[in-house]
């Protein structure tokens, strides 16, 4: 048959006509198809196996347009606290935080309002406590790693001896407890960032490709409860003088300063001490066209939303992005299935809605960004939020974000003690690295709409049939010099216990596909800590070098075969999409 010279646009009557046609198709052809069953078993195949899926792009215009930063990190005020911020200077953990650059660096947390800024260098005897049997050697080799370090230019970078790195980790897993016992008590103890510490916390941004975004002590009050701010402006003038390109923030979730210290900061005093930190800003003539975002309200429940609605009445023009914080789950969760649960991932689109709603309202056009995003707060759980399951959180958050015009996103953590992070403490990736990894690869910040056709059956009356088969599109990253401009990337989440089939049609038809599918590797399933790409286990080469990221070509016109719980990224070659050209 000649291949038609037009292509019909997805939504027109042509279009629905010729997926209807190849709707009717594929049910005339599916009853001979089986799908062998695990085990050698005689399972029958449900229809929801046999059934194909038609997916088209929109490919004429973007849906949303986001910042070039739309992934961000992290990184919590507590590694002062645990000495992991005295291993920032690593090698290999600065060639992984800059494998996701370019992006934004939030310095924050819940203990963003404990931290005391004091300008002295000589930072060993001021450290936390630690065992005593290794104290002394342990702090004599930070300061000598600080003395060579001192001696580089441009990055300072060192490969740490192991016998260090075993030693902070035992520190830093005693360190642990104290600070669990802090958020449980509510009673927390103040974290001095020191001059020295700024300097290995930019160090680290710098050399890394991000640009850091400073969070400054909300809870500092003077005794009319105004905002004291001698600190900050200390902090300011050094940073100011070192020529550091920071951009700031004041506190963190403000909405739970009462359960969490006791006090309350209104709406109306958030507003002032905002616009007080504005006008310090403008003061400091090195930071008077500084970036300040805010005001970090917490999960958009009531109070939060009525503090949201408050400060941006009166100072929403003062921050130059509205910035919230969204968490899943507590550590409390025992089971993987927790993170597929549909009615949970569909939680952050209602929170969204709740925040565009309260911006808009005061402020039309607003940027927006997301912080805090993790799969479980409070440490996470061993085993589960550091597994490949945590992932269908995690790429959910980016897909559902990034249709709903969501500016950035801000992973917690990049990197510290704990189970909810990207890099573990061995400074190994984990699985929700890699899909960060290859998410930065191929996708770029045009959103694109798309179009499905025999994605479910109909519900049954007084039921709610909830996706488990999620589809998103972008145009391919421009950072990407393996693919032309006007390239396509689709990423695919199946949380369906069966193999599911996709046909690319209308504009996508009968183009070639690079496939990038991430699978659990090894035996533990969706438990596992390591990621395959296409069969091929991710490891870094050394502590400076990538794994290739080589992709599966399919041929043209091949049908999109998505194994059960897994995710892929497919990248549509030389499609010239009109949205994705310029």
């Amino acid at each position: 048959m000649p291949k038609p010279t037009t292509c019909p646009f997805p939504g027109s009557p042509l279009w629905l006509a010729s997926v209807a046609l190849m709707v009717q198709s594929v049910i005339s052809t599916s009853s001979t198809y089986r799908r062998p069953a695990p085990g050698g078993g005689g399972k029958r195949t449900g229809l929801m196996e046999r059934t194909l899926i038609l997916l088209d792009v929109n490919t004429r215009s973007p849906v949303q347009v986001l910042n070039d930063n739309f992934l961000s990190l992290q990184l919590d005020p507590s590694i002062i606290k645990d000495g992991w911020l005295d291993f920032l200077s690593s090698k290999r953990l600065v060639t992984l935080a800059r494998g996701l650059s370019p992006a934004y660096l939030r310095f924050g947390g819940k203990r963003t309002d404990f931290l005391q800024f004091h300008n002295r260098k000589n930072h060993a005897k001021f450290r936390g406590p630690g065992p005593d049997h290794y104290l002394k050697n342990y702090e004599d080799d930070i300061v000598r790693s600080d003395i060579a370090l001192d001696k580089q230019r441009g990055c300072k970078l060192v490969n740490h001896p192991d016998m260090m790195l075993e030693l902070q980790r035992e520190k830093a897993a005693q360190m642990q407890l104290v600070l669990l016992k802090e958020q449980l008590s509510n009673l927390y103890s103040n974290i001095t960032l020191t001059a020295r510490s700024l300097d290995k916390l930019y160090n680290f941004a710098e050399c890394a490709g991000l640009h850091l975004v400073l969070g400054l002590n909300a809870l500092q009050r003077s005794p009319d409860f105004s905002w004291n701010s001698s600190s900050a402006l200390s902090l300011l003038k050094y940073s100011a003088g070192k020529k550091y390109n920071i951009s700031w923030e004041l506190g963190n979730e403000p909405n739970g300063y009462r359960s969490m210290v006791g006090q309350t900061v209104n709406s109306t005093q958030l507003a002032k001490d905002y616009t007080l930190l504005r006008t310090l800003l403008q003061s400091v003539r090195y930071y008077s066209r500084a970036h300040l975002y805010g005001p970090n309200s917490g999960l958009p429940r009531k109070n939060a939303i009525l503090l949201l609605d408050g400060f941006m009445k009166n100072a929403g023009s003062v921050v130059d992005a509205v910035t919230w914080q969204h968490y899943y789950m507590d550590s409390r969760v025992t089971k993987v299935e927790d993170f597929m649960k549909t009615r949970l991932l569909d939680t952050l689109t209602e929170q969204i809605t709740k925040v565009l709603k309260v911006v808009n309202s005061h402020a039309p056009g607003k940027k927006v960004w997301l912080g805090g995003v993790g799969p479980a707060w409070a440490g996470g759980t061993n085993n589960l939020s550091d597994t490949y399951a945590a992932g269908f959180l995690w790429l959910n958050t980016l897909g559902m974000a990034a249709m709903q015009g969501i500016d950035v996103v801000l992973r917690h953590s990049f990197f510290d003690y704990g189970y909810t992070h990207l890099v573990d403490q061995h400074f190994n990736p984990l699985p929700d690295y890699w899909f960060s990894l290859v998410f930065k690869r191929l996708v770029g910040p045009r959103v694109l709409a798309v179009r499905v056709a025999g994605l479910q059956r109909k519900p049954r009356p007084g039921r709610v049939i909830r996706d488990k088969l999620r589809i998103y599109a972008h145009c391919t990253s421009f950072h990407n010099h393996n693919y032309v401009r006007g390239s396509i990337t689709i990423y695919i989440i199946n949380l369906h216990r069966s193999r599911k089939k996709i046909k690319l049609a209308g504009t996508l038809r009968n183009k070639t596909v690079h496939q990038y599918l991430l699978q659990p590797y090894g035996t533990d399933g969706l438990h596992a800590r390591s990621v395959q790409l296409n069969g091929e286990k991710l490891l870094m080469v050394d502590n400076e070098t990538f794994p290739e990221l080589k992709p599966q070509t399919l041929r043209s016109g091949r049908t999109i075969a998505m194994p059960p719980m897994t995710i892929g990224f497919y990248v549509i070659k030389n499609i010239n999409a009109y949205a994705c050209r310029r």
